[in-house]
């Protein structure tokens, strides 16, 4: 069995009143790609963004490599390993495609030059692209951007909020292209995806959520074949 690096245990989520997330409970092994589906309004980003501390759960626990992230302050959470690729890009888009890349180093006091060669080899557009303004790119170039900004920071698991949003099929295919390999470098991946085709038939594990809870989970593959996934979110 694979070592687990994410556990999430009992998970609350509550705005105001209304609990976006209802006691989730699931395991992220180390070097996998995990998928959470579901619906608009089913609780994926509030999962994603208490588990980087940009929320505070209500209660329960988000235990990366043995500590309890719930509650943590986010450069803290970036420093232990996770990083957050957020829904929309959210690049800056008066700075060079470069200083995009340093910001995503803004933690560390080491040399960036190897990682910054290690983004460019992984997207050979950044870095023909390199002195230009990041509002000028295309909306998959500037979903390479927020990835390979996530990675300057070294992270042991980065999650991705709907990383294919907005972008042409073909470019979608090339960004989970990408996925599987930053995956392959060791990135241990949790992504939320309304392109649930796409998502299972990349990840390892998927996770079904509806109105905060996980109603379904199993082997990626397995939920593609279920007939109940196929009808709820893949239009057959």
């Amino acid at each position: 069995m694979s070592e687990t690096i994410l556990s999430i245990k009992d998970l609350r989520v509550s705005y105001g009143g209304i609990e976006a997330v209802k006691g989730i409970s699931f395991d992220v092994p180390k070097g996998d790609i995990v998928t959470l589906i579901g619906a608009n309004g089913a609780g994926k980003s509030s999962t994603l963004r208490a588990i980087a501390g940009l929320v505070k759960p209500k209660s329960g626990t988000i235990s990366f490599e043995g500590k309890n992230l719930a509650g943590m302050d986010t450069s803290d959470i970036v420093k232990n390993g996770v990083t957050l690729v957020p829904e929309g890009r959210h690049v800056f888009p008066d700075l060079t495609v470069l200083e995009n890349l340093k910001i995503g180093a803004y933690l560390r006091k080491d040399k960036l030059d190897d990682d910054i060669a290690w983004v460019y080899d992984l997207f050979p557009r950044l870095k023909e692209r390199s002195w230009q303004a990041a509002g000028t790119l295309s909306g998959g170039e500037q979903q390479m951007l927020a990835v390979g900004r996530a990675l300057m920071s070294r992270p042991k698991l980065m999650m991705m909020d709907e990383p294919s949003l907005g972008l042409a099929p073909l470019v979608v295919k090339g960004i989970f292209d990408i996925i599987k390999e930053v995956n392959k470098q060791g990135v241990t991946i949790l992504l939320i995806e309304q392109n649930a085709n796409m998502a299972l038939h990349t990840a390892d594990m998927g996770y079904v959520l509806e109105t905060g809870s996980i109603t379904m989970s199993g082997p990626g593959k397995e939920l593609l074949a279920d007939e109940a996934i196929k009808k709820a979110y893949l239009g057959k």
